[in-house]
């Protein structure tokens, strides 16, 4: 008897091995791409903390100009996001060539997008005041917005090298390069915003400008170790970089546009809420901002896993390797979980604290900001399970090349089940602000069934071969 179980006790054991080795591999790559995520959220956490400085006006056309920008900028980041997938699974089979031409057409669109959204983006103002914005606020907003819009090309062309070496699991320098750009931002901010050590007083400009230089130098960090690192050169990636590889520059085209639509139906989700908001106050479109601030933070851990997931799944479904896709695929969502909690805990515990970092006390209306800010936080602590499990099923779903039909589903979710919900609770219900905030966590709830729902089917769907 006991010979016969033996084999199944040691099976076991290597089971369990299996399993934490997938928990530390996801973890491995996924750490460092949640903090370069947390690093890159700390950029954007200072600009609203010092321009929060300056006053709620000031805070309020800060929120609406990032909330654009950002809006724009995640759709072309999708082009980026796509690189990943691709080069993780021509990594897998060991094809270095597949390498080099998803990411050079990757960088060619790229520069293409961000060359067609300025335009757009220079009449940031007049779009505004369409959207039934305050006249103030919106030129503030568009003025804040000329500026900032000139970081949108170094932005996605990081963004781009990004996907790239977290692809071949080397997210080490990533981190290291936002960090560096964190520091450099921190200090041109308090210089410029506030006219330090010397600067010019800019205020709202000096904000703006911080940014510009700040993701021009980390691609400028990134494009060196990419250009120069022993280990890459096999790669080749800027070489002859004016070369087209149509194949390749329209399945980027193909898999990037739904992954961008993706992210602007979840990120226009949250931009539609801050018009919303911004219907009922402009004390309360702060509040909002804040509140989306610190949901932002707590999301890049997700987000950050999220990329590990798409890298760790497209490596091993290049390989042909099911069995090992579906344990990469399931520690991500337990490791995403237990992350999750622990956000939702902080919000739940600490929201006045977490809040008050955003508002100098001796500033007008300090007080009625925080008063609206904490319920929205209590909210949000609720869907902090949801948000986690919605980013990590996209991110699955993206290392199987699946990108349409998580469109649809995104779509759907945000746009026709959460939007509506969140008019409903905030204006016909009267919640208000609250009553918006639930909306989304509606919205976010629907996607991470539909999405997690996908992955677990993926044999019946047809998204990979059967084991």
């Amino acid at each position: 008897m006991m010979e016969t179980l033996q084999p199944s006790r040691a099976a076991v054991e290597r089971d369990d091995l299996r399993w934490f080795a997938q928990v530390r591999a996801t973890l491995a790559l996924g750490l460092p791409l949640v903090g370069s995520q947390l690093a890159q959220m700390s950029i954007n956490v200072t600009d609203t903390v010092m321009v929060g400085w300056l006053g709620a006006t000031q805070l309020a056309a800060g929120v609406l100009a990032a909330q654009t920008f950002f809006l724009v900028w995640m759709f072309g980041a999708g082009f980026a996001h796509a690189i990943m997938p691709l080069a993780a699974a021509a990594q897998g089979q060991g094809d270095h060539r597949a390498v080099r031409r998803s990411v050079r057409m990757g960088l060619w669109i790229l520069t293409g997008y961000s060359l067609l959204v300025m335009l757009p983006l220079w009449h940031t103002e007049a779009i505004l005041v369409l959207l039934r914005q305050d006249p103030q606020v919106a030129a503030m907003a568009g003025r804040f917005m000329r500026i900032l819009q000139w970081s949108m090309l170094p932005a996605l062309l990081l963004m781009g090298l990004r996907s790239y070496l977290s692809a071949l699991s080397r997210a080490d320098i990533v981190l290291w390069a936002t960090l560096v750009g964190a520091v450099v931002n921190g200090f041109l901010d308090y210089a410029l915003i506030f006219g330090h050590f010397g600067a010019p007083h800019l205020g709202m400009t000096g904000a703006a400008l911080a940014s510009v230089a700040t993701n021009l130098i980390i691609l400028s960090v990134l494009f060196l170790y990419c250009f120069g690192h022993p280990d890459l050169r096999r790669h080749e990636i800027f070489a002859r970089i004016w070369r087209p590889d149509w194949h390749d520059f329209f399945v980027i085209l193909r898999l990037g546009w739904p992954i961008g639509a993706t992210i602007v139906a979840e990120v226009g989700l949250f931009t539609a809420t801050s018009i919303m908001m911004g219907w009922i106050g402009t004390l309360e479109l702060a509040a909002h901002g804040i509140a989306l601030q610190l949901t932002g933070i707590a999301f890049m851990v997700p987000l950050g896993l999220s990329q590990a997931a798409t890298v760790r799944v497209g490596l091993a479904h290049g390989r042909g390797d099911p069995h090992g896709l579906a344990r990469a695929g399931i520690a991500a969502i337990g490791v995403t979980m237990a992350f999750s909690l622990i956000g939702a805990f902080v919000f739940w515990t600490l929201p006045g604290a977490l809040i008050g970092l955003y508002l100098d006390d001796t500033k007008p209306n300090a007080a009625e900001v925080l008063a609206v800010a904490v319920p929205l936080l209590a909210v949000a602590a609720a869907f902090q399970i949801v948000d986690g499990l919605q980013a990590i099923g996209t991110g699955l779903l993206r290392g199987l090349k699946d990108t349409r039909t998580p469109m649809l589903i995104a779509i759907f979710s945000y746009w026709l089940v959460g939007l509506p919900v969140a008019y409903v609770l905030g204006f016909v219900l009267g919640w208000g602000g609250v009553g918006i905030w639930w909306g989304l966590a509606v919205g976010l709830a629907g996607a991470a069934v539909l999405m997690n729902w996908r992955f677990y089917h993926r044999e019946k769907l047809g998204l990979i071969r059967s084991s």
